[in-house]
Formats: structure tokens, C-alpha cells, sequence
């Protein structure tokens, strides 16, 4: 049931391999060809590779960023790119950033400059795929002439084709390299012809908190896996359609979406939890807006985890209701049903882009939203303008279910921050 607010205010590893130019840590290694233009490429990595001394990852991010190739989107040539694909290593923009998440974290996982923590690890990452330059030629080799690159006040949709065409369809990659991916992938023991066409492949985006070991983790995405999340015969064929859709729409091929901004969720805890395995559950939450879909980590044996696990999706244009569903972890059987809840953040958005701009640096409130009856609060819930970010704690009981009860933080990034 979605809930609604009330009473809102309106106001206004230095890779050495000669024959390898990204390293064997990223999925979409691919052997190159000896030739001058990659030895180029490889020689101006090489000179790129940054310290990890006292400065630290996000100024090493910086001076990333600040190198010509990476100072324009990789994609359209906007120009101060403020968010980084760390699989395929390119600096690109907000608008082209929607795009990239649409692809699925098999392909692209999209990190924040700004609103992630980095660590050195991940810069590491980015040094040794080469940035911008090195990415741009290996993912558009054979670019045609009559296809052109998106510019910076290009359409959703055209951004949508020619990203789609260049990563995830791989159009310009010369044949040699599309031979070597697929022998590559043989090396390592997949009869797959890569992951991008891999249909059953799924990947959910984690809170970079708990990236440990890249290397070990992109090595572990490449490898074909089932969805953690096994729908239950029990449920009822809405919850089984809402389950499914949430888990799968990474591997659909979404419409073309525009996002108007950033919601920042932190999945705080769990409050009295129904029983699931006999004396307790081992729970964990699903996050869905709109195509987008993000799960916790699985809390063992408890009926009040601790999560304070922070997730971060697009906001599409039209808002929908942001989803959360909770279920019990089964290793043998199907994942139980353990609640959902409904929060309309439309309330949230609007108050963002009000105070967007806004030069007030005390905290004040800017609405309410009430809790009643009719709706799933368990107290009012408070839209707050704190140190220029505008927040929402939420407190809700869970739905479908005979108890629990959620308790969530909210923070809304508009489109031009």
C-alpha cells in the first residue's frame, strides 16, 4: 500500500603483461594486438600511475580527473565528469551515468566522485584500466563514420543507443579483440561467450563499504551465478510479480528513462521481525525504484538486525514509489516472505529541488509527514534540511506480514549536484 504525506510545506596493480592493456582483475580484460597506439596508451598509463601516500584516494581521484583525456565525459564530451563506471574504467557524466546503471552492474558499476568513499584499491583500479583515453580506444576502435558520439545536450535516447551499442553490444571493437574476449573467457573455464550476453547473470550493486579485495570481487561477478533471491511458491502471484521484477530488471531492456536526481537510502535496522527458521530468521532487504534493484547483506540469526548499510539509486522521471521487501535467507529452500513497504518520495524530491540552490546553512524543518491509521507510520516522519542536504527519517511497519518493523534514513540529491 503507498503511503502518503501530509500537511508537506510548499516552498521554494601496474599491469606489465604486453599482451594485456586493462589486467586480469576486470571482466572485460581483453587481450590487445602489439601495436603503436596501444603501446602509446600503455606507456602514458604507466607514466600515470599515481602514489598512495598521504595525499589518499580521493585526492589521487582528483588528480585523475584532472588529466586531459578524463576531464570530458567518455561518452558525450561533457565536460567535468563527476561519476566514474569502475568496471570499464571511464569518466562519464550524470545524464550518461542514468544510462550506464540501465546496463546492469555486470557491465557497468557506477561510482559517485563525490557522494562514494574510495578507497585505494578502486583508484588502483582505475589507474591500471587507463581511464578515458584507453578506454575509448579499445571500446571504439571501428567507430563508423556515420555514427556519431553524443554530445553534451544530446537526447536520453541517444545516449541510450550509442552507450548500448559501444559496452554492451561492443559494435566497434575490431574482430580481432572480439575473438580474443571470447578466447579469454575459454582461458578461465566459461563456455559462455562473455558476460554481457549472459541472460541468467546477476549482479546486485553493494554499498562501496564493503568492497574488499577488487580484484577478488570482479573475478567473482565474472563468474555465472543465480540470484541469492529464489521466489517462494507461497507467495501470493502479486508479491511473486513484484519479487520477480525487482530481481530481474537488470537483464530486461529498460525504455528510456530520465533521472531527475539521486536518493540516497541508509537501511538503519529491523525491529521484531517474524520468525522464519523455527526460533529466529536471517534476514536481509531489497531495494526497488522503479528498474532499479539493490539488496543488504544477510544478517544471521536475528529477529532486530543492524544493517546501517547506506544504498544509492537514480531517480526516474516519473517518480514511483520507492519498494522494500524483506525475506528470510534459505540455503536448501526458497527465500521466505518476511514484509514490504511502499514510501512515496515525490515529497522528498520537490523539497530537494526547492533548497537545492539554497544558501541556508542552519537546519530546519520543511514538512511532516503525519502518522495515522490509514498509513504504515509507526511516528511522524520528518523531511529536514540539515547542513544544505535534505533528509527523511522513516519509521514504518511492515506489510503482508504478522509483524516488523523497518527503520530507514532518506537523502535526496538533486539532478545538478
Amino acid at each position: 500500500m503507498t503511503t502518503k504525506h501530509e500537511n508537506i510545506i510548499s516552498t521554494k596493480q601496474d599491469n606489465t603483461d604486453d599482451d594485456c592493456l586493462i589486467g586480469e582483475c576486470c571482466p572485460l580484460a581483453i587481450p590487445y594486438p602489439r601495436n603503436p597506439a596501444v603501446a602509446l596508451v600503455r606507456s602514458q598509463k604507466k607514466d600515470q600511475t599515481l602514489p598512495t601516500g598521504p595525499q589518499g584516494p580521493l585526492g589521487r581521484l582528483e588528480d585523475l580527473l584532472g588529466q586531459p583525456s578524463n576531464a570530458i565525459c567518455a561518452d558525450c564530451g561533457s565536460p567535468d565528469p563527476k561519476w566514474v563506471s569502475l568496471s570499464l574504467g571511464v569518466f562519464i557524466c550524470i545524464k550518461c551515468s542514468g544510462v550506464h546503471r540501465n546496463l546492469g552492474v555486470h557491465i557497468s558499476k557506477v561510482l559517485s566522485v563525490k557522494l562514494d568513499e574510495w578507497s585505494d584499491e578502486q583508484v588502483d583500479l582505475l589507474v591500471d584500466l587507463g581511464g578515458n583515453a584507453a578506454a575509448n580506444l579499445k571500446y571504439e576502435a571501428l567507430l563508423p563514420d556515420n555514427v556519431k558520439k553524443p554530445k553534451p545536450d544530446s537526447s536520453i535516447e541517444e545516449r541510450a543507443d550509442f552507450i548500448r551499442k559501444k559496452y554492451e553490444q561492443q559494435q566497434f571493437l575490431d574482430s580481432s579483440l572480439q575473438t580474443a574476449l571470447v578466447v579469454q573467457s575459454t582461458r578461465h573455464g566459461h563456455s559462455h561467450s562473455g558476460p554481457l550476453h549472459d541472460k541468467r547473470h546477476y549482479d546486485k550493486q553493494a554499498t562501496t563499504s564493503r568492497i574488499h579485495g577488487l580484484g577478488q570481487a570482479f573475478r567473482n561477478s565474472w563468474r555465472r551465478k543465480e540470484p541469492e533471491y529464489k521466489p517462494s511458491r507461497k507467495m501470493t502471484s502479486t508479491n511473486s510479480n513484484n519479487s520477480s521484477s525487482s530481481h530481474c530488471n537488470n537483464n530486461t531492456s529498460p525504455g528510456m528513462v530520465e533521472f531527475v536526481g539521486l536518493i540516497k537510502v541508509n537501511i538503519v535496522r529491523g525491529t521484531n521481525l517474524a520468525v522464519r527458521d523455527v526460533m529466529t530468521s536471517d534476514p536481509y532487504v531489497i531495494l526497488s525504484l522503479g528498474q532499479q534493484s539493490m539488496k543488504t547483506r544477510v544478517i544471521k540469526s536475528s529477529l532486530n538486525p543492524v544493517w546501517n548499510e547506506r544504498l544509492m539509486l537514480s531517480i526516474p522521471d516519473p517518480i514511483p514509489p520507492l519498494k522494500l521487501q524483506v525475506y528470510d535467507k534459505d540455503t536448501f529452500t526458497t527465500d521466505d516472505h518476511m514484509g514490504e513497504a511502499e514510501i512515496d518520495i515525490q515529497p522528498l524530491v520537490s523539497a530537494a529541488k526547492a533548497y537545492e540552490n539554497s544558501s541556508i546553512t542552519e537546519s530546519m524543518q520543511l514538512g511532516k509527514w503525519i502518522a495515522t491509521k490509514d498509513n504504515t507510520l509507526v511516528k511522524d516522519s520528518v523531511i529536514n534540511l540539515v547542513d544544505g542536504k535534505v533528509k527523511q527519517e522513516i519509521v514504518l511497519k511492515l506489510q503482508n506480514v504478522e509483524r516488523g518493523v523497518l527503520q530507514i534514513e532518506l537523502e535526496c540529491v538533486p539532478l545538478s549536484q
